[in-house]
């Protein structure tokens, strides 16, 4: 059983149970998907403050799931919370949801729009975009939903969501939707078939690619840029993160 740590970075605690419904949806029979929730930090990771004190937490989820024998680690946050960090850290792949997103998406067509939730969030996924050498291909929009929203059936979040899809279709010509959130991975198959085009849950691309690495017996590399930390002591109250060698 291979077993691939699915992390949410945040700590709401039911968002975590839709990130690991959407994972499981994929995963093979021989994957066992575990769901960990950071135990600090916010409750939703809307912007760059937010992001910095999601990374404590998360790095501390990645670290002890590849200690229990995880072979592999999806972080379920479209920024892509610290997937530089984890990588250095660890030694199993650790995948992001959004650049495991975007490169399914290029395999599916040739223009395609993120519709993500807040305008906060969307400029830190066009500079993902940029990074994974995706911006010419890919728009990015905002739906003008706070996170926890989605999970409120009467918040009317997930029509807003809709709309703008639709509006990404028309006025785009996106000829795929790519979710830009870990909240809504549980909308992916229902708007594919209602809309008739492909709309890409980065949860369930992150878990497909994360098994093939692992069918491929591939590792995070350990030379230059995901080399391990320096050991050093580090002060205060995040001396528990210092880098033992």
């Amino acid at each position: 059983m291979n077993r691939i740590a699915v992390i949410n970075p945040n700590t709401t605690a039911s968002m975590t149970a839709i990130i690991a419904a959407a994972a499981r949806l994929v995963a093979a029979p021989t994957t066992e998907i575990v769901p960990l929730t950071s135990s600090m930090g916010p409750v939703s990771i809307e912007g760059y403050y937010d992001e910095v004190f999601a990374l404590p937490g998360l790095l501390r989820e990645i670290g002890q799931a590849e200690g229990e024998g995880a072979r592999a680690a999806v972080i379920a946050c479209f920024d892509d919370t610290g997937l530089d960090a984890a990588r250095a850290m660890a030694t199993i792949p650790v995948l992001g949801i959004c650049e495991a997103a975007l490169a399914t998406a290029a395999f599916l067509a040739k223009r395609f729009t993120v519709v993500t939730t807040t305008e906060r969030s969307r400029v830190p996924i066009e500079e993902l975009a940029q990074r994974y050498g995706m911006s010419k291909r890919a728009r990015i929009r905002a739906a003008d939903i706070p996170v926890l929203a989605l999970e409120d059936p009467a918040s009317g979040a997930r029509e807003r969501l809709r709309a703008e899809i639709v509006r990404a279709i028309s006025e785009d010509k996106a000829e795929a939707i790519v979710l830009g959130c870990a909240g809504m991975a549980d909308l992916a198959r229902a708007l594919q078939e209602e809309l008739g085009l492909p709309v890409i849950d980065g949860v369930g691309a992150a878990v497909k690619q994360a098994e093939a690495l692992i069918a491929l017996g591939l590792r995070t590399s350990k030379r230059g840029s995901y080399a391990p930390p320096l050991p050093k002591p580090y002060k205060g109250e995040l001396s528990a993160f210092a880098p033992r060698g």
